[in-house]
C-alpha cells in the first residue's frame, strides 16, 4: 500500500507545515523537488531553445515532469470535504494574498528592469497562474468529487473548453479547466489510488520503459510538438494537423500521456528520505514562487543568451539547479515566509466561538459520592 500523504500539510499549496515530524513522507518531498528543479532549468534557459537543439528536446522531453506533476502534487494534498471556515481561510491565506503578493513583486521588478508599470489581477504574469488555477481547483474538488464519473466528466470539460474562445487566459480560465483531470487524479492517488502500480515490482519496468520513452520523443521529434498543444492557454485552431473538428483528440492524447507519464515518474522517484533533496523538496511551492524573480533580471538583460557554447549552456544547468537548491533550504524559507504566507489576522473577523455541546448522559441517574 502506499503511504497516505502527511496530515501536517497545508492542503492548499501541498506545503507541508513544518520540515520535519513522524507524518512526513519523503516520497511527495522528492517528487516535488524532481518537478521543481526541471522547472527552474526549463525557466532558466528557456530563452535559449530555439537555437540550441538540446534545450528543446529537454523542454518536449521533460513537459510532463514538470507543470503536469505539479498539477498532481498540488491534487494529493487537497481536501475534497466542505469548505468550511478554516479551510477558506487557508486557501486565501496561502493561496490568494501570495499570488497578488508576488504579482505586486513582479510588477515592480518589471517596472525597475525598464518596462511600464502594470499591475497584474485577472491574469497573473509568468508562472502565477498556477496559483490562480489552484485556488478555482481547491473550490471545484468538493463538487468534482460528488460527480458520478469526475474523471470522465473533467476530461469531457478539459476538452470542450478548446472550442470556446472565452476560455482563454483571463483569471487562467483555460488552464484551470483542462488540468482538472490531473488535479483529480492526483486526489485519488493521494486517497490510495493506484497503490498496486506504485508498490508492485512489474510496474518498475514499465515506468522506465515510460520515462525512455518520453526522452526519446524529445530526442527525436521535439520539433514536431507544437508548444500550443502543451500550454493549454488558447482555445483550438484551423491549423491544427488534423482540423479543426478533431484537435480535441491531440488535447486528449497530450492529457493522457501527461497522466501516464506523471505516475511513471513517481514510481521511480525514491520512498525514502533523500539527503538534501527531500529538505528541499518540502519547499518546492516556495521554489515555484521565488525563481522567476531571480531570473527575471538576467534574462530581460540579455546575460542568458550570451551563452553560446555547449559548456555556458550546461554551466546555465549548473546554475539553475543550485538555484534550485538555494530557493528551498531552510534559511531561504524562513527568509520569505512572510511572502509566501502573508500574516492575515488583520483581514480575517474574529472565528465564532462554539456553541456549547450539551452534555451527553447515558441515561441512568448519576450516582453521587459522599
Amino acid at each position: 500500500m502506499a503511504e497516505s500523504p502527511p496530515t501536517s500539510v497545508n492542503a492548499a499549496a501541498g506545503e507541508p507545515a513544518g520540515t520535519t515530524g513522524p507524518a512526513r513522507n519523503p516520497w511527495w518531498d522528492n517528487a516535488r523537488f524532481v518537478s521543481a528543479t526541471l522547472i527552474v532549468v526549463l525557466h532558466t534557459v528557456g530563452s535559449l531553445m530555439e537555437r540550441v537543439e538540446v534545450l528543446h528536446s529537454y523542454h518536449i522531453a521533460t513537459w510532463a515532469f514538470r507543470v503536469p506533476a505539479f498539477v498532481v502534487l498540488a491534487g494529493v494534498f487537497s481536501h475534497a470535504g466542505p469548505l468550511g471556515t478554516r479551510h477558506l481561510r487557508t486557501l486565501l491565506q496561502s493561496i490568494v494574498l501570495p499570488a497578488l503578493v508576488f504579482s505586486l513583486l513582479y510588477s515592480l521588478e518589471t517596472y525597475w528592469l525598464g518596462a511600464e508599470f502594470e499591475l497584474h489581477v485577472v491574469q497573473l504574469p509568468w508562472t502565477l497562474w498556477f496559483l490562480m488555477s489552484l485556488f478555482f481547483w481547491r473550490l471545484l474538488l468538493p463538487l468534482v468529487v460528488q460527480l458520478r464519473h469526475p474523471l470522465l466528466v473533467t476530461t469531457l470539460v478539459a476538452l470542450a473548453v478548446g472550442y470556446i474562445d472565452e476560455f482563454g487566459m483571463l483569471y487562467s480560465a483555460s488552464r484551470t479547466l483542462v488540468y482538472l483531470p490531473l488535479f483529480y487524479l492526483g486526489w485519488r492517488i493521494g486517497q490510495g489510488a493506484l497503490d498496486t502500480w506504485f508498490a508492485g515490482r512489474w510496474s518498475l519496468p514499465v515506468a522506465i520503459t515510460g520515462v525512455l520513452a518520453s526522452f526519446a520523443v524529445g530526442a527525436w521529434w521535439h520539433r514536431d510538438v507544437d508548444d500550443d498543444w502543451l500550454s493549454m492557454r488558447h482555445a483550438y485552431t484551423a491549423a491544427d494537423p488534423w482540423g479543426l473538428e478533431w484537435a480535441w483528440v491531440i488535447r486528449l492524447l497530450v492529457l493522457a500521456s501527461a497522466a501516464a507519464l506523471v505516475v511513471c515518474l513517481l514510481r521511480l522517484v525514491p520512498r525514502r528520505r533523500l539527503p538534501v533533496i527531500s529538505a528541499v523538496g518540502a519547499a518546492g511551492f516556495t521554489i515555484y514562487l521565488l525563481h522567476p524573480l531571480v531570473i527575471l533580471p538576467f534574462r530581460e538583460r540579455g546575460w542568458i543568451e550570451r551563452a553560446d557554447t555547449p559548456a555556458e549552456t550546461a554551466g546555465l544547468v549548473v546554475c539553475a539547479v543550485l538555484l534550485a537548491l538555494v530557493l528551498g533550504s531552510r534559511p531561504v524559507r524562513r527568509l520569505v515566509r512572510p511572502l509566501t504566507r502573508p500574516p492575515a489576522g488583520w483581514l480575517f473577523a474574529p472565528a465564532a466561538p462554539r456553541p456549547p455541546q450539551p452534555e451527553r448522559t447515558s441515561g441512568r441517574t448519576p450516582v453521587r459520592l459522599p
